[in-house]
């Protein structure tokens, strides 16, 4: 079971180094196209906020003027400003979340998009390392904390920073001692606030990629609810899932500890300094330097600064945990797309390559090898010097036992992996020098697990040919003898469901075919396409399939001497390179390893036969072709 260990992230030094500042400053180009509401809502909240600095000055006035004087009148007149002011600040406050509310949901909405819009350019070896619960928590829990970010935290730090330094300057301007007082704990509190910045930060780190474990493990339990089923695993799943929601909560308590100590600190210190400027404010209005007015004056503004430092350690959690979210939105939008097409394939595409272009010259392997990104320096290639020729028009059956590269090799045409070297050419192009969209117009694939999504029959065809038409979807459905769409409660316009589970394997493979040759392909791209169907079916398949194959260029997978029989020639595969090439039956009677293939030995054992049992080869072969007379 993968988990955030095993997800290819940064090093975590690194991202501990960098400040929340600079990670949240990526979002800029996102938050650029609303920046005018962005700034308006935040001048509008600082305003309101300045309003509430104002009720200590009437209150001043109050107590001073009318309360000193017994002025009734004077006292309604007050206490009428003070219910304006308190209107007027509710006004401005509402009209900030108005202004914020549409724009910040285009962000995120942009954001998602771009995410999706990445995940598919990436290429299939950044897709094999990556948990898919990883990639949907950064899409939706790690959005959904910026977009609240940037909505409250964001500009209450500019609105209650702006406050505090506004409520200081009227405190030191109402009296320059008591202020002083106040202004006492502002060194500790940057220092304890510096300390909780950089442990918090880790935590909210972690936290964030637990869920991404837990999500993980849900989403796969729903997928394979079946097995869990089949084999009675609902109980080590749900002990599995408990382990991660036990590590989840430990992480979230250590939060909320870090959290309530810093929220301690930053209230407890205010309220001391609060508490020595009550005292000494009290011994000046007894001495009589001091108004009444004044003191409780400085006093509510004191009060009317609470919040805005109270709230330090919650505005600094959340900008943790959304410069948290942040890194882990860009460490997948960092990932580098697939290799960029080159500047002349325009020129190729367009025919401009006829100088070099050998026109029916069909399916090349010149030289070809690969090794997997991730795999150590120095390791054996899975493919090693692959040379091939699959002439136009011609099918090529490929065998070899497990684990020999024969998927590997078919999943180089349409560029699913960049080749380590040497090149593959269609008809004499170079496919790197290829679009990728002309490219995959050309080579058409049917996998060995078939694919399906939540949609319609024609809906999961049409994803071969997103252009075809009625005709051509019933006549790929019929090449496939994927008859049975016509018994499912809405023919072709069925939904098929999640991964197309309410239908049986064969009949996945069958759609999968249907799929692969509904747009009449160039070159067809076959990796075992008749495995899961039973033998009265296969054979259907093959015979309509041998219609397709006659106006295509096709490498299939084969593993069954029925399959086999539909290709004009035979490749054999092993050890990631191409070993012998031949009809058949010259390669059964003369190379030992293929008869022993077709003779239904386990081939996963990946044993080669030596020259001590040609004989007993040969009588493979014999009986080989005896069954398929």
């Amino acid at each position: 079971m993968p988990t955030s260990e095993d997800v290819p992230t940064k090093d975590p030094a690194a991202v501990q180094s960098r400040s929340a500042v600079r990670s949240l400053l990526r979002l800029w180009p996102y938050v650029r196209p609303v920046r005018v509401r962005l700034f308006s809502a935040a001048f509008v909240a600082v305003l309101a906020s300045s309003l509430g600095l104002v009720f200590p000055l009437v209150l001043k006035w109050m107590v001073d003027g009318p309360i000193a004087d017994g002025d009734t009148g004077g006292i309604w007149l007050g206490a009428l400003w003070l219910l304006l002011l308190g209107i007027l600040e509710a006004g401005l406050f509402g009209l900030r979340r108005w202004l914020v509310a549409r724009p910040l949901a285009g962000v995120e909405a942009a954001m998602r998009s771009d995410l999706y819009r990445h995940l598919q350019r990436l290429p299939i070896a950044f897709h094999d390392r990556w948990p898919s619960g990883q990639l949907l928590s950064r899409g939706t829990t790690d959005l959904m904390l910026l977009r609240m970010f940037l909505a409250f935290p964001l500009t209450f730090l500019l609105v209650n920073g702006t406050t505090i330094l506004v409520g200081f300057l009227i405190l030191l301007m109402q009296e320059w001692t008591l202020g002083l007082v106040l202004l006492a704990p502002v060194v500790p509190l940057v220092i304890l606030c510096s300390v909780f910045e950089a442990k918090y930060s880790l935590v909210a780190r972690k936290a964030q990629d637990q869920v991404g474990d837990l999500t993980t493990v849900v989403e796969e339990s729903v997928l394979g609810v079946r097995i869990v089923k089949g084999f009675g695993r609902h109980r080590s799943q749900a002990l599995a899932f408990r382990a991660l929601a036990e590590r989840l909560r430990g992480t979230e308590l250590g939060k909320a500890r870090l959290l309530a100590g810093i929220w301690a600190l930053i209230m407890v210190i205010p309220e001391v300094a609060i508490g020595a400027a009550l005292v000494l404010g009290t011994v000046q209005v007894a001495d009589g330097h001091l108004s009444t007015g004044t003191l409780v004056a400085f006093l509510s503004t004191a009060l009317a600064l609470r919040w805005p430092v109270e709230s330090i350690g919650f505005l600094l959690a959340m900008s943790q945990e959304s410069a948290t979210a942040t890194e882990r939105y860009f460490e997948v939008m960092d990932a580098k797309e697939e290799t960029a097409d080159a500047d002349g394939a325009a020129v190729v595409a367009a025919g401009g390559g006829a100088a070099v272009r050998k026109e029916s010259d069909g399916l090349r392997f010149e030289g070809v090898s690969f090794r997997y990104p991730d795999a150590e320096a120095g390791s054996v290639p899975v493919l090693a010097e692959v040379d091939l020729h699959i002439r136009s028009g011609e099918t090529m059956a490929l065998v070899g036992a497990t684990g020999s590269g024969k998927t590997t090799l078919t999943a180089l045409v349409p560029r699913l992996h960049e080749l380590t070297g040497g090149r593959i050419t269609l008809d004499g192009d170079d496919i790197a020098l290829m679009p990728r969209q002309r490219l995959r117009e050309l080579v058409s694939v049917a996998f060995e697990e078939p694919t399906l999504f939540s949609a319609t029959v024609g809906d999961n065809v049409r994803m071969g040919a997103e252009s075809a038409d009625e005709a051509a979807l019933l006549r790929a459905l019929d090449v496939a003898q994927a008859d049975f769409v016509q018994d499912l409660p809405h023919g072709v316009h069925t939904e098929v469901g999640e991964q197309g589970l309410s239908l049986s394997g064969g009949q996945r493979q069958r759609l999968a075919l249907a799929r692969a040759v509904v747009g009449g392909p160039r070159f067809l791209v076959l990796d075992d396409p008749l495995s899961a169907l039973d033998v009265h079916t296969e054979a259907l398949v093959e015979a309509a399939l041998r219609r397709v194959l006659e106006e295509t260029t096709a490498l299939v997978v084969a593993h069954r001497p029925s399959t086999v029989m539909l290709a004009d020639r035979v490749a054999l595969i092993s050890g990631g390179r191409i070993t012998a090439v031949g009809t058949h039956h010259e390669l059964l009677r003369d190379n030992a390893e293929y008869a022993w293939l077709m003779s239904g030995a386990d081939a996963e054992t990946g044993a080669r036969p030596d020259a001590g049992r040609d004989e007993a080869s040969d009588t493979g072969a014999e009986s080989v072709e005896g069954s398929m007379r």
